[in-house]
C-alpha cells in the first residue's frame, strides 16, 4: 500500500566529495515518524535511509526489473538470475562469497517478482560495508559460469515441479497468465520448462545489461547514517555509468549482439514434461505467438508497456485431485490510484482463510468470508480474498477450495453473493471501522521488522521517488466512507467492470457452469 501525496520538501547541501548529488529530506510528520532521506548520485542511483534505531542494520538494492519486462527471447531470465545470486564473480569464487556471507552473522538474499528484483542483507552495524560490497559484486561482476548456470537450472526445474504439484501455489501464477494474456504481468514468473535448455550465461548477461541500469536502481538502508550509506554506495556502485537505453532490440539468432554493458568490464563480456510445462506451453502457444526478429519489442516499448487486462475463463481438468479450486478475479486499480485504499479495505472486509487457520480475535473471525462461507459450509476447506497491486493495475478477487462432497455449482454463487452484498447493501459502521483498524494495524505491525521496513522504503522510492509514511496511509484509510466502497465496488466488479469481464480459473473434476447467468442473478458486471 503506497500512494503519493502532497508534502513539503527541503533541500540541503551535503558537505562531501559528491558535489553533484541531490539530497532530499522528506518528513511530512516529523513529530510522529522518523526522518527519511533520499540522495541521487551523479549516475542517477538513488540512496534512501530511514532513522530506525536497533541492534541490526539492513540494506537492500531494489531494481526496476522482473518478469513483466522480459522480451520473448529472455523469458525466464529473472527467475534464473534470482537463483544465480552470490555465485562466482570476477573477484571471487562462489565458495569465497559463501564464506563471507556467513561471516556477516545475519541474512542475505535475492528475490525476483513481476516488477522488482531485490538483493537485501540484514547484519550487525559494523558489517554494512562488507554487506554492500557483496551485493555490489554479485550484481555487477557475476560470471554466470556454465557449470553454475546448469546446476541452478536443474534446481529451478525441481522447484517448478514442486510448485506445480501444489494447486494453491501454481494457480495464482496461471491466473496472472489468464488475466493478462500475452503481455507484461501475464509473462511467466517461473521460467517455463521449455525455456530452461535455452537459457545460458549469455542470456542472463543480456538481461542484466539491459535492465540493471543505474536510473532503475534504488539502494535503501536502515541503521546507518545517511551520509555513510551515500559514500558506500558511491564507492561500490559509483562506477556504473548511465548509458542511453538501446532503441533496437537484438535479433533472435545466435549471433545476437549484446547490449552495451554498464556492469561487466569489456574483457569479461565474451565469457561464456510436467503439468506446469503442459499448461504454460499451451498458454504460451495461444497467447504468445513466437515472434520474429522484426517484431521483437524495443527496450523503450518493454519499459513503458502498460498491463493490458484480457480476462478469460479457463478450466483445468484434474481428475486426480480431491479438492476443487476456483479463482474469481477482476481488473483493479493501480498503486497510484486513490481507490487502492478502499479496495484494500474491501479485501479486509471479505477476509477469509482456511477452515483450520482462520478465526479468533484479530485472525479473521469477523470477516465476511469466514462468517458467512466457512462457518456455514463445512464442505469448503478454504475461502479468502486477495489483492495483487502493481504500478499500473491490480488483480482483485476471491478464491475457494471445496471438498469432493461440496455441492457442484454452488461455489461461484457463494462468491458472487458476497460481492453483491457489497454493491447493494450498506456496510455497518462498526464493521467498516473494524476493517479500517485491521488494515492500519497490519501496516504498522509489518513495519516493525527492520527488513520489511527497508524493503518498503526501497520499493516506495523506486515507485514514488520518496517514502510514503504510515501516518499518511492511515489518514487516507480513515477517510474512506461507505459510499466510497460502494462506488469502488461498482467500478471493479459492478456496472463499471472492465469490458473484458472477469477472470475465472477452475481446477478439478468439474467446471463451474454458466458464470454469466450467475453474474446476472447477483447483479455483477455490466447488466
Amino acid at each position: 500500500m503506497k500512494r503519493a501525496f502532497h508534502q513539503n520538501v527541503r533541500r540541503v547541501r551535503i558537505p562531501s566529495k559528491l558535489p553533484s548529488c541531490r539530497r532530499t529530506i522528506v518528513n511530512p510528520a516529523a513529530d510522529k515518524e522518523p526522518l527519511a532521506e533520499v540522495t541521487t548520485l551523479p549516475n542517477n542511483i538513488r540512496v534512501a535511509t530511514d532513522l530506525m534505531p536497533g541492534h541490526f542494520s539492513s540494506v537492500g538494492v531494489y531494481i526496476d526489473a522482473g518478469s513483466r519486462f522480459e522480451a520473448p527471447h529472455l523469458s525466464g531470465s529473472s527467475h534464473i538470475i534470482d537463483r544465480m545470486a552470490f555465485k562466482s564473480t570476477s573477484n571471487q569464487s562462489s565458495d569465497d562469497l559463501s564464506a563471507m556471507m556467513n561471516s556477516l552473522g545475519g541474512q542475505i538474499q535475492c528475490s525476483s517478482s513481476r516488477e522488482t528484483i531485490i538483493y537485501q542483507s540484514s547484519h550487525f552495524h559494523s558489517s554494512t560495508p562488507l554487506a554492500l560490497s557483496l551485493l555490489s559484486d554479485t550484481i555487477k561482476n557475476s560470471l554466470y559460469l556454465e557449470q553454475e548456470v546448469e546446476m541452478q537450472k536443474e534446481a529451478a526445474a525441481y522447484e517448478i515441479r514442486e510448485i506445480t504439484a501444489k494447486p494453491e501455489l501454481i494457480l495464482p501464477e496461471l491466473l496472472h497468465q489468464l488475466a493478462y494474456q500475452g503481455n507484461t504481468l501475464g509473462n511467466p514468473l517461473l521460467c517455463p520448462e521449455e525455456r530452461l535448455p535455452l537459457i545460458n550465461g549469455d542470456t542472463l548477461r543480456e538481461f542484466v545489461n539491459t535492465w540493471y541500469r543505474p536510473e532503475r536502481i534504488v539502494i535503501a538502508g536502515a541503521g546507518m547514517p545517511h551520509q555513510q550509506l551515500v559514500e558506500l554506495v558511491d564507492k561500490y556502485f559509483g562506477d556504473m555509468k548511465y548509458i542511453p537505453p538501446p532503441t533496437v532490440q537484438p535479433s533472435l539468432n545466435s549471433t545476437r549482439q549484446q547490449p552495451t554493458s554498464h556492469l561487466v568490464p569489456p574483457t569479461m563480456q565474451s565469457q561464456s514434461p510436467s503439468l506446469y510445462k503442459s499448461l504454460t506451453t499451451a498458454a504460451n502457444s495461444l497467447f504468445n505467438p513466437s515472434p520474429t526478429p522484426s517484431t521483437l519489442p524495443s527496450f523503450a516499448e518493454l519499459a513503458t508497456a502498460k498491463a493490458k487486462y484480457t480476462g478469460g475463463h479457463q478450466f483445468i481438468y484434474r481428475p486426480d485431485l480431491d479438492m476443487t479450486h476456483l479463482y474469481l478475479a477482476f481488473d483493479g486499480v493501480s498503486i497510484y490510484d486513490d481507490d487502492v485504499y478502499g479496495l484494500a479495505i474491501i479485501q479486509i472486509l471479505l477476509g477469509g482463510g482456511g477452515s483450520f487457520s482462520a478465526g479468533g480475535p484479530g485472525k479473521g473471525m469477523y470477516s465476511r468470508l469466514y462468517t458467512y462461507v466457512l462457518n456455514h459450509y463445512s464442505s469448503i476447506d478454504h475461502c479468502a480474498s486477495f489483492h495483487h497491486i502493481y504500478t499500473d493495475t491490480s488483480l482483485f478477487g476471491l478464491n475457494l477450495v471445496a471438498h469432493p462432497h461440496h455441492q457442484h455449482g454452488l461455489s461461484l454463487p457463494l462468491l458472487a453473493h458476497q460481492l453483491s452484498l457489497l454493491l447493494y447493501h450498506p456496510i455497518p459502521e462498526t464493521e467498516l471501522n473494524r476493517a479500517k483498524n485491521q488494515l492500519m494495524s497490519s501496516l504498522v505491525m509489518a513495519l516493525e521488522s527492520r527488513a520489511i521496513e527497508v524493503e518498503d522504503l526501497g520499493r516506495q522510492v523506486l515507485v514514488h521517488g520518496r517514502k510514503v509514511t504510515v501516518q499518511e496511509m492511515s489518514e487516507k484509510i480513515s477517510k474512506v466512507t461507505n459510499d466510497d466502497l460502494r462506488r469502488i465496488g461498482k467500478r471493479v466488479f459492478g456496472e463499471g467492470m472492465h469490458e473484458r469481464g472477469p477472470t475465472i480459473l477452475a481446477m478439478g473434476k468439474k467446471d463451474i457452469g454458466d458464470w454469466q447467468a450467475v453474474f446476472r442473478k447477483y447483479g455483477l458486471g455490466r447488466l
